[in-house]
Formats: C-alpha cells, structure tokens, sequence
C-alpha cells in the first residue's frame, strides 16, 4: 500500500463515519471526494465495506440498551415487539437492495446525481425543520408494526446515493408522527441490520475481485470510521432534540452546489 493510497482511504473513512449517522448521506460524500481525489474501488466496494466500521461503533454506544432488550425478549411483549418492528422496517430495503442493488450502483452512483440529490434533500429538510407537525411518538418502542413498515419503504429512498438512509428514515418518522429525538433514536436502531445486510451482500458479491492491497485499507477504513462514527453518534441525539436538522440541510445545500461548481470545472 502506497501512503497516498493510505491517506485517501483514511481521509474516505472520517467522511463515512462522520456523516454515517446524520441526515447528510455518507455514500453521496464518500462518492463525492473519491471522485474529486481520485480515489476507485471494484464496485465501490471500500466505500461499503468500511461501513462495518460505523455499524460496530452504534453497537458500542448501545450495547447495554440491546443487550437489555435481548435479555427481556422471553418475557417481555414490548421487547418483542420492537425488535419485530425493526425487522418489519428493514423488510422493503432488504428486498429492493437485494433485487437491485448491482443496478443501482450501475446507473445511480454518479457525482451529478450525488449533487442533485444533496441540494433537495437539504431543502426537504429544511420544510421539516420548519413544518409543525403533529406529535405522537416520543419513544421508539411505542412505535406500531405499520408505522414500522412505513418508515422502511421511506429508508428505500436512500438507495439512490445523496439521499441519506438516516435522513430518510427520520424524515419519514417524523411525518409519521414522531418526535425529532425518537425519529433519530429509531434511525440507529434501524441501521444496524440495514448496514449489516449492505455489507455482507456487498462482500459476497466482490471478495473474489478484491486483492490483499485492497483489503489493507478496508482494514484501515474500517478502524478510522469506527472512531470518526463513535464520537458522532455520542453527540447526535443531544443536539437534534436542541437546534433539529437546520445545519445540516444547510451543509447538503452548500456540498452539493460546491459539487457542482467541481464537476463542471474540473470534471
């Protein structure tokens, strides 16, 4: 591995685990400084993989949380019901990303959609931030099975990259009635089989294309995106519930115009 090479899967790692969790899309980033800094993997495999990365640093931060709802499961209705709503939730991303994923990556993982979908994210969020919407939910575990299943037909939006998984899945929370702080507790629960299945379906489908150098900076993204995703999932909660989605809908806006202004200069 040359250190070029090193400081690019690095610096692709931070991106992965410091934008993993809030609403302004991880893979649109990652997409967008790989092409700006020159960086290619075989089917975009890296960026996917180091995912791992940020899915252990959530079930770090909850562990005690998931190990009490696993020891509750035998007497516990409630328990059981929510783990079965975050089943029922990742269901439609499952089956879609299952069926499509090799097309997605074939047609939609493209800087022009990367930006395009930045900016009306951003504005979409935005028009949440300022909408009132009615209350109805405040904790995750009272959430229903349909309004479980609703929130992952919303969570498949985030297959064309530049939309956010998180943010669709909070956006779609809140519309369904929840409050910001449940809506972005859910989206973490709801991360963990979703970015689980992502990456053993993309390491099923590409191990035999990856070499030993490839793997070594996996290795590395892996471990960079575990701590740049531990210290944001440690914040993030406090500071929805206190200042809501405003800086990043701002942030999307700003990147992808930044984006565009790139791609058009420079190509």
């Amino acid at each position: 591995m040359d250190p070029a090479s090193i400081g690019k899967a690095v610096l692709l790692a931070l991106v992965e685990g410091a934008t993993e969790f809030i609403p302004v899309s991880s893979t649109g980033h990652q997409l967008l400084v790989g092409h700006f800094i020159g960086f290619h993997s075989p089917n975009n495999t890296f960026e996917v993989l180091i995912q791992l990365g940020a899915i252990l640093a959530i079930l770090a931060v909850y562990f005690r949380r998931l190990l009490g709802i696993a020891t509750a499961l035998p007497n516990d209705p409630k328990a059981r019901r929510f783990v079965l709503g975050i089943l029922v939730a990742f269901l439609p991303a499952a089956i879609i990303g299952g069926i499509f994923s090799k097309m997605i990556k074939a047609y939609l993982f493209n800087p022009w959609i990367v930006c395009a979908t930045l900016v009306a994210g951003g504005l979409v969020l935005l028009v949440i931030d300022d909408t009132d919407l009615r209350v109805k939910k405040t904790d995750v575990y009272d959430f229903s099975l349909p309004m479980d299943l609703k929130i992952g037909i919303f969570q498949c939006l985030a297959m064309i990259p530049g939309v956010s998984r998180s943010g669709a899945t909070i956006v779609g929370a809140m519309l369904m009635g929840a409050d910001k702080r449940s809506a972005t507790e859910f989206s973490f629960y709801l991360a963990m089989p979703t970015m689980a299945g992502a990456f053993a379906k993309d390491l099923l489908d590409n191990y035999k294309y990856l070499s030993s150098n490839d793997v070594g900076l996996i290795v590395i993204g892996f471990i960079v995106s575990f701590i740049s995703a531990l210290f944001v999932v440690r914040v993030l909660l406090d500071y929805v519930s206190r200042h809501g989605f405003w800086l990043f809908a701002w942030w999307r806006i700003i990147v992808g115009a930044l984006g565009f202004a790139g791609l058009i200069i420079f190509g």
